[in-house]
């Protein structure tokens, strides 16, 4: 199977989660607003979704999979199942302890880290502990559930992995439906959201576990054992965790920092979320899909494929996001309007979640390159270097939220997270060229100052078709017309994008034809490299 392929693979159940997503923020928004039990919800759900990203996407991702990889290829399936035995062992009893003392101190946990502005609004401060309880053994679920999805991933079977996070989204819809239809008042409606949430997770595991029994390897468990392999992965995983959710650190930071304000965190999640669509189903289908195949270039010693893989993965995140991009700088209030503003979302939180959108998208380009620059560390198991810069970042971030909220308040927080991300990106980049890991590529060099102009052309003219469609975009016009509105601003923008990209050659379909053709020769030589 081919990149492209594989990419489209993991995209497209990415794509299909975000969608689903985008409803249930829509019903959301129009439930609570962007009022104390949203907020309530969103921090409470920060903290167990941090955690998972954190120690189980970013950590397994970048230190399981390689080492994975590695044992099928010395020791075939048996050998990988042992691993993953010895790895699951250890990961359910370190779950379950932190569960236990996570679900004790939640009331600490909540006063100090997640939301010490809460501590003035005792209601809003018990609806979130109560709420953190219920919804943080979804960790649990959703950890394990990584490590099953980076088994897939390194036997090349994406779909179930990509399409398992699908499920978190019907669930919530389904209770939100079922909350309009019974008539729940707010608070119902936060915490049968939150039981939402943990019984996703069980699902979300449910699935990947079945696919990794399909797959042909059976997990049993094992009395925690630290064997050499063990040992080895959690080297690795450590400063992988902290590297691969940098993201992640910065928000629950920023959570906390925001708590001050009252709606400034509903406020973030709302934006992060449509942020989070482009970010999602290009930077995540390019990690999941470059790790395993960057380390399996690196480990046969053919460094020629190792840096065409780096460079494609470059110029295809660039060829899709520098547009979104620019979409989202130009046209985020419209955007905001269309899918939120209604019910107890009102005109005001449109312009505020608007700006903070604009904001992100000047950092969407970042954060997708720090995706495809750390398979390059972490293939070659080095997972020091991208802590560190992660940690310079999280400084930087820190730094910049706590000036800025005061005089900006919530753009002033996401104006903090996209600085942090440019810092990592450019250190990422350049110790990469540095040490010699990221070949030269001439096409790539002359293909990216065309995409950029490209997509600054894009938006000056969706700045002037929006002035010009602006009693179809305005507050008071009827939702179908916003929405037709709004879906002919983005084909129009994605047409003379397009139109523009190639023309200039900035982009190229003889490329994609060759990789595809390339990888489909890969394919006929391996046939299991097919995913189901």
């Amino acid at each position: 199977m081919s990149l492209v392929k594989k990419f489209a693979t993991v995209a497209s159940g990415t794509l299909m989660s975000r969608v689903f997503g985008f409803t249930r923020e829509m019903l959301m928004a129009s439930a609570l607003g962007t009022g104390p039990i949203a907020d309530a919800f969103n921090a409470a759900f920060r903290f167990p979704n941090t955690f998972r990203r954190l120690f189980a996407e970013g950590a397994f991702n970048a230190a399981f999979v390689p080492l994975f990889a590695k044992e099928i290829e010395a020791n075939g399936l048996d050998g990988a199942r042992r691993f993953s035995e010895e790895v699951f062992g250890v990961l359910f009893t370190v779950l379950l302890t932190l569960t236990i003392l996570m679900e004790v101190s939640m009331p600490l946990i909540v006063r100090y880290v997640i939301a010490p502005g809460f501590v003035e609004d005792p209601m809003k401060f018990d609806n979130t502990v109560r709420m953190a309880i219920i919804m943080f053994p979804y960790l649990a679920c959703m950890s394990l559930a990584a490590m099953m999805s980076g088994m897939l991933n390194s036997l090349h079977r994406y779909f179930a992995a990509a399409i398992a996070p699908v499920f978190l989204n019907v669930i919530l819809i389904g209770v939100l439906a079922y909350a309009w239809y019974t008539g729940q008042d707010g608070r119902q409606v936060g915490y049968a959201l939150s039981w939402g949430v943990m019984v996703s997770g069980l699902v979300q595991l449910a699935i990947v576990w079945i696919a990794v029994r399909n797959a042909g390897i059976t997990i049993g468990f094992r009395l925690p054992h630290l064997t050499k392999n063990v040992k080895r992965l959690l080297v690795l995983a450590l400063p992988a965790a902290v590297t691969g959710g940098i993201t992640q650190i910065n928000l629950l930071i920023n959570t906390n920092i925001a708590s001050a304000k009252s709606g400034a965190i509903s406020s973030l999640a709302y934006a992060d979320r449509i942020y989070q669509l482009p970010l999602g189903v290009v930077g995540i289908a390019v990690a999941t899909v470059l790790l395993p195949e960057l380390a399996r270039a690196l480990r046969s010693g053919n460094l020629k494929e190792a840096s065409s893989l780096q460079n494609r993965s470059v110029e295809f995140t660039l060829f899709l996001t520098l547009p979104a991009a620019a979409a989202l700088l130009v046209m985020s209030e419209p955007i905001v309007r269309m899918l939120y503003e209604r019910g107890n979302f009102s005109p005001t939180s449109t312009h505020t979640v608007g700006n903070i959108l604009a904001v992100y998208g000047l950092g969407l380009p970042a954060f997708v390159l720090i995706k495809a620059f750390l398979p390059g560390f972490f293939a070659r198991e080095d997972t020091r270097t991208p802590m560190i810069f992660a940690a310079i970042a999280v400084a930087v971030n820190v730094s910049l939220a706590l000036t800025l909220f005061p005089i900006m308040y919530e753009t002033g927080i996401a104006t903090a997270e996209i600085v942090a991300g440019w810092v990592n990106a450019i250190l990422l980049f350049a110790t990469l060229v540095w040490r010699g890991h990221w070949g030269r590529d001439i096409p790539l060099l002359t293909r990216i100052p065309r995409l950029f102009i490209s997509a600054a052309i894009m938006a000056i003219g969706l700045h002037y078709a929006i002035t010009w469609m602006g009693p179809a975009l305005a507050p008071h016009a009827p939702l179908h017309t916003q929405a037709v509105a709004v879906l002919t601003l983005v084909i129009l923008a994605m047409i003379s994008y397009f139109a523009l990209a190639f023309g200039t050659g900035g982009a190229s379909l003889a490329m994609i034809r060759r990789n595809v053709k390339r990888g489909a020769k890969a394919a006929e030589a391996t046939p299991t490299d097919a995913a189901p």
